[in-house]
């Protein structure tokens, strides 16, 4: 995957405005590696513990919004001190990281770096962190209003019952019933069912 190695002063311009010394201190203090890189489809951010010949290393999507940057960034850095703490003793998205997540997370919330609508949202996910902010289907509605809209890219949750649509990788589906949190979809190349989150981002087949 390419990565791109920024000057810590370009940081800024990937943060919501005014976070960037309460994140440069944490990045500093523990001699934080920090890459952006592009879009990656799985992960928004990654973690790397410090070893005898690197440090801590975290690598972060370049083309997210600024409060899914800071949010990412935040989530990593709470890995981090969970293996200061810890090592790897415990488990990834356990009750330990949720504590330092939630813990790092409130601080940032206290200096009003979020708009109103999102700290409601993080708010309301702090008493049980997911393990990425993917998975907090809420959260994730709120942070797509603040991303540069694509054309005819939307939601499964937003297109009509048996819409056809194509993922990043051009397999087409068609939207079937929900599930609970999930829509049942189609594909006619298969003709197999999969399972997709109401917030997956895919592109609308045209007629």
């Amino acid at each position: 995957m390419p990565k791109e190695e920024h000057p810590f002063s370009a940081l800024a311009s990937y943060l919501p405005q005014g976070s960037f010394n309460m994140v440069m201190h944490y990045i500093t203090q523990y001699k934080v590696q920090l890459t952006i890189t592009k879009s990656r489809k799985t992960i928004l951010g990654d973690y790397r513990h410090a070893t005898n010949h690197k440090g801590h290393r975290i690598s972060v999507n370049g083309n997210l919004n600024s409060y899914s940057f800071l949010i990412t960034i935040l989530h990593e850095l709470a890995h981090l001190f969970t293996f200061e703490r810890y090592g790897n003793r415990v488990a990834s998205h356990g009750k330990e990281w949720k504590n330092e997540f939630r813990n790092i997370l409130s601080e940032f919330i206290q200096q009003k770096f979020f708009p109103e609508e999102i700290e409601s949202a993080l708010l309301q996910s702090q008493h049980n962190p997911a393990a990425s902010s993917c998975a907090d289907t809420h959260l994730m509605r709120v942070l797509n209003k603040y991303d540069i809209k694509k054309d005819n890219h939307f939601f499964v949750e937003q297109l009509p019952n048996n819409a056809l649509f194509t993922t990043s990788d051009k397999r087409i589906f068609q939207k079937g019933p929900r599930i609970r949190t999930r829509y049942k979809c189609f594909e006619p190349a298969t003709k197999k069912y999969y399972l997709f989150s109401a917030v997956y981002e895919v592109k609308i087949v045209e007629a």
